[in-house]
């Protein structure tokens, strides 16, 4: 039973995600239970007979497909049909809280699903029963009930409008031109809701901060903000301005058919056949939703080509991890299952194997990846023992259902198969695995791993190059964040050691509302950014680089937004309920010592959850354009992808294919330092060889921007595997280049500069 946590005041607010399922000591008027039952997925493996490895796990994924009706508490109808048996076995004479109880669960299972007119229907009926003058309610189960009806009509006004309707500009805060409702009537009942619960509560209650946010974007979306909002409940203009100008990015996704509508997933970039041009996979949670291929065209467009990628049937994936697992030159996928669903999600992930000829093969129970299942959204490829090929960490979920639940660390055989050796390396974690990265922290050419728990404490395993691993997260000063989620290792200040950013995941509107309006709020609910000292420790520094925001991301990465050489990032907002509705966050990196929020002048603070994120050049112009797939967790909230097109900032880059030999192919854990002479100062610019944040993946091959720098003095190339440093001298700029482990000479790569646009 998920209980809803009223915070009477703000002085330390922390609310924690109600499908978390923590809320407790709680009156029990507002909590609307949402309980799943036994998912027979022992039994559809135990009966399972196929002809193939594969075959069978496409039966598997249909049937895991055929059991969500009922057995899937986020995208199941079964939930909607019990508690509608429940209210139809309801006495006539059953007790006024009784009825009003049903209503809410009932209207709150239908909006999850999508059904916004028979929500709204409900939650007016059970608004009729508590405002009844012979049952006084409690204020909390009042406010409440408006609350859920103005989020109801605010749903059903973005279906109407952002989603039938889409536009370049939709659902981009601030609201404008086209993004202005059309029909505006949900909007202007939700406004009549929000408004009875902030004339009757105070300001720092949670209703009221909900409320009041919820409020001023609803007048937004009728084009009446600020000047029609009431002044007491008015969020200031400047909260909807960024700290920077930049230009404005454009979403480009509906002209190039690249805007999908679906729930949130993953998303890759990367050369999938070796053409030099960025292809695009997506991916969905939707147990019945397709995986996507989309090929680069080399003219600006994209066409989708997923039957003749052989991926028709494999559905499912919040996230996406990409590699070159077998070293044959190809990029292969890791897709992930189950995520959130406790003892329900014990669904196979996919291993996809690249076979070279534009098609991919699910080789999961060829290659020892399908021998058991946990609920997972997280892994990352890794050399762990530098060996030469590519090792797999999943971070799986442990939870109150699965308690106990161990990660799994799968070494690479070196001929193509898998052995899950985490009890013996000391890494099995038995936490809710949120964020998996690796990153050699302490330079010592061994990989170490961090993992970010959501609701416990986070695991920074260094890697003793034995086999093992020690957790050193307390010891470094890492552990820290009880409720985090996307985590990565990067160098964002170009001193050539790695740091590590972790996100806080505990904010929600009422968080948002609250620190906007300047109330105190608790420091949980900000990242945090270690910066690593060259000694092999940390140093938390988020508050001094201005990393005091709150938000609670899901999809992230990072990339060189305006190509300076130092490393921004964006953050999309992942909350699955569906009243928290947060703007996306793009960070700048000013210099390597602060960062400033420009999601607002560029167009990113878009309000739709946001999950896979990708920074990838898909235009071969030097800069990196921001792919975006849309969407959260129940089918109310599925949502068109975005793709955000850079037009540039005047700065030079390069960009590097590098090919591993002795090293794993794929060059992952590889460093690349530029040395570069700009504006008459020497400085380096540093790039570690990965796929980026965890909920997206970059392209493999690596966009460094080098600012004004005319040409690059210096680029160094390190392998830790081989121990090989590669030294070339004087290249030009603006250029995609290949270095190839233990050569000589650089191949430059000649691909067409595209100008991107639909046919």
């Amino acid at each position: 039973m998920c209980k809803l946590r009223i915070v009477k005041s703000v002085t330390l607010i922390l609310i924690v995600p109600v499908f978390i399922n923590v809320y407790g000591g709680v009156p029990d008027w507002f909590s609307i239970p949402f309980e799943g039952s036994n998912y027979p997925y022992a039994a559809a493996t135990a009966t399972s007979r196929t002809p193939s490895k594969r075959q069978k796990m496409l039966e598997l994924l249909q049937r895991i497909a055929d059991h969500t009706s009922e057995e899937n508490t986020y995208i199941g109808s079964g939930i909607v049909r019990r508690l509608q048996a429940q209210f139809s076995s309801l006495p006539a004479d059953a007790p006024i809280r009784r009825q009003w109880e049903i209503h809410m669960q009932l209207a709150q299972a239908q909006l999850n699903l999508g059904k916004e007119t028979e929500a709204i229907d409900r939650f007016t009926k059970a608004l009729e029963l508590i405002t009844q003058p012979k049952f006084k309610a409690p204020s909390v189960a009042i406010n409440g009930t408006h609350f859920r009806l103005g989020v109801a009509y605010m749903r059903l006004g973005e279906t109407q409008n952002c989603c039938l309707k889409n536009t370049a500009d939709s659902c981009i805060l601030p609201l404008r031109d086209s993004a202005i409702h059309t029909q505006q009537t949900p909007s202007r009942k939700a406004i009549k809701h929000f408004t009875e619960i902030l004339q009757n509560t105070v300001e720092r209650d949670f209703f009221h901060l909900q409320a009041r946010w919820l409020l001023n974007l609803a007048y937004m979306t009728i084009g009446a903000y600020p000047e029609q909002v009431p002044k007491p409940y008015l969020i200031p203009s400047k909260a909807f301005e960024s700290e920077e100008k930049i230009p404005r990015f454009t979403n480009i996704a509906p002209s190039l058919g690249l805007d999908t509508f679906d729930m949130s997933g993953g998303a890759i970039a990367d050369d999938f056949d070796n053409d030099g041009y960025l292809d695009i996979m997506v991916s969905t949670w939707d147990t019945a939703g397709q995986i996507r291929f989309f090929r680069n065209n080399h003219d600006g467009t994209f066409s989708e080509e997923t039957q003749a990628a052989g991926l028709m049937g494999l559905y499912g994936g919040l996230n996406l991890v990409q590699a070159d697992y077998d070293n044959d030159g190809d990029v292969d996928v890791f897709v992930l299952r189950g995520a959130w669903l406790g003892k329900n999600g014990k669904h196979p992930n996919s291993l996809l194997r690249n076979n070279g000829n534009g098609s991919f093969t699910d080789v999961t129970f060829d290659v020892g990846l399908g021998e058991v299942h946990y609920p997972t959204q997280t892994a990352s490829w890794g050399d762990y023992d530098n060996d030469g090929d590519l090792d797999l960490y999943i971070g799986n979920e442990s939870n109150e259902e699965l308690k106990n639940t161990p990660s799994q660390l799968f070494q690479n055989n070196g001929d193509g198969t898998f052995t899950d050796v985490a009890a013996k390396a000391g890494v099995q974690n038995f936490g809710a695995s949120k964020a998996i990265i690796w990153g050699d922290y302490n330079d010592d050419r061994w990989p170490d791993l961090y993992v970010s728990n959501l609701g416990g404490v986070n695991r920074l395993y260094r890697n003793n190059g034995n086999g093992t691993f020690t957790d050193v997260a307390r010891e470094l000063g890492v552990a820290g964040l009880i409720f985090s989620f996307p985590a990565w290792f990067w160098d964002f200040n170009n001193d050539g050691v790695l740091d590590l950013y972790v996100s806080a995941y505990s904010a929600n509107i009422a968080v948002l509302a609250a620190n906007l309006l300047d109330m105190p709020v608790s420091p949980d609910v900000f990242a945090h950014l270690y910066r690593g000292n060259g000694q092999g420790g940390f140093e938390e520094v988020a508050k001094q680089c201005n990393l005091i925001r709150p938000n609670a991301p899901m999809g992230s990465n990072f990339g060189d937004l305006d190509n300076d050489g130092y490393l921004d990032f964006y953050l999309g907002t992942g909350n699955p309920d569906l009243w928290n509705i947060m703007p996306g966050v793009m960070y700048r990196n000013k210099g390597g010592t602060r960062f400033v929020e420009v999601s607002y002048a560029g167009g990113f603070a878009h309000i739709q959850k946001g999950h896979g994120v990708v920074f990838a050049d898909l235009d071969n112009d030097g800069d990196q354009d921001i792919f975006e797939q849309m969407g959260g967790a129940f089918p109310a909230d599925r949502y068109n992808n975005v793709l955000y097109e850079n037009d540039g900032f005047g700065n030079h880059w390069i960009t590097v294919k590098l090919i591993g030999i002795r090293s794993n192919r794929s060059a992952i854990g590889a460093r690349i330092r530029a040395k570069v002479v700009e504006n008459g100062v020497r400085r380096s610019i540093y790039k570690h060889v990965n796929s980026g944040g965890s909920f997206g993946a970059n392209p493999l091959r690596q966009t460094i921007g080098l600012g004004k720098a005319s040409k690059i003095e210096t680029l160094e190339v390190f392998w830790p595997t081989s121990g090989l440093t590669q030294t070339f001298h004087n290249i030009p700029t603006d250029q995609f280049i290949q270095i190839v482990e233990g050569e000589t000479t650089i191949t430059t790569l000649e691909l067409k500069q595209l100008k991107l646009s639909g046919k």
